[in-house]
């Protein structure tokens, strides 16, 4: 039996790679945060699964910014794969705690690659690379030679925990993968990130318990996927014998006002009649077009996106309203 650890196991992607992971008859473990309640929300449907029992599901505390517990559980736990998803990963609020950003972000992954070369564990290791790090258009669509512009503190950290991983491939023969992901949500994003709350709000306005949705830039155009697809695509990427470098994405672009319109348009509601503009959340640098191209995971892994921005959006919505009964 395989052992897997992944950090940032309680956010969307790690969630799903759990879920995953349990399929294919892994042994999972998860690091997680201290913290005065619990924020295991995403994953607690596994110990309720009558075939897993809880039994191959652990959980550790522990920190990215703390090296020497990361080095500790790496070594006791001694995992065949590493999936490392934790971050702080909001762009918006990484420009109001920028420090706090590069230390978790991008510190924390080196952090992970130190703890793994120091125990001598002979673990393949994912980082997740963000479309984030091409920033300002360079070109369309962007492949894994596009040139990094990142725009935000998120960013800038997302490219040297990108570097830091090809690094330590290249210094110590390590087998670290980048997998540059576009935009993937799914009913479990959080509700802070747009998508969600965009369909969040649709579906508390559709039940009569919210009016009205401030959002910020409606221009900003993205490449959206759906999160569970994208998870297999990180599993993938370290059942190769050579470790290299992906993106992941679905090769179309939409704005945020197009997910607007269709997220309304879905629930019967009419989105000018709800949405105000915010100046609050726009950004002091934009990144105004990220489109990806996935031919070479298409080529190498076998993986291409199913589920389209329209499914995409309905998914969500119909999750969200489902949710308030």
């Amino acid at each position: 039996m395989k052992k897997a650890l992944i950090t940032g196991i309680t956010g969307q992607d790690g969630s799903y790679l759990a879920d995953l992971l349990l399929q294919k008859d892994y042994e999972v473990h998860g690091i997680i945060r201290r913290a005065s309640s619990f924020n295991t929300s995403r994953i607690d449907h596994l110990y309720q699964d009558p075939h897993l029992n809880g039994v191959r599901l652990f959980l550790h505390y522990g920190d990215l910014s703390d090296a020497l517990n990361l080095t500790r559980l790496i070594d006791r736990i001694g995992p065949d794969e590493i999936y490392h998803l934790g971050a702080q990963s909001h762009v918006r609020v990484s420009f109001d705690i920028p420090e706090n950003t590069s230390d978790v972000t991008g510190l924390g992954t080196i952090r992970i690659l130190e703890a793994v070369r120091e125990s001598k564990v002979q673990a393949r290791f994912y980082q997740a690379s963000s479309s984030e790090m091409f920033g300002k258009v360079q070109a369309v669509p962007r492949t894994e030679t596009t040139p990094f512009w990142p725009r935000s503190p998120y960013a800038v950290a997302k490219v040297f925990a990108y570097w830091a991983t090809v690094n330590y491939r290249e210094s110590y023969g390590m087998h670290t993968s980048n997998g540059i992901l576009f935009n993937h949500e799914s009913p479990r994003r959080g509700e802070t990130f747009v998508t969600r709350k965009i369909t969040r709000a649709v579906a508390r306005i559709k039940k009569g318990l919210q009016k009205e949705l401030h959002l910020g830039n409606l221009d900003a155009q993205r490449d959206w996927g759906y999160a569970p697809e994208y998870v297999e695509g990180m599993w993938r990427m370290l059942q190769q014998d050579t470790p290299d470098d992906y993106v992941l994405s679905t090769n179309e672009t939409h704005s945020v006002k197009e997910f607007v319109i269709e997220a309304f348009g879905h629930a019967g509601l009419n989105w000018e009649d709800h949405v105000k503009y915010d100046a609050r959340y726009e950004r002091p640098a934009e990144v105004d077009l990220l489109i990806g191209d996935y031919a070479k995971a298409k080529a190498q892994l076998g993986w291409e996106p199913q589920t389209r921005f329209k499914d995409l959006v309905r998914i969500m919505v119909d999750a969200d309203l489902a949710a308030l009964g």
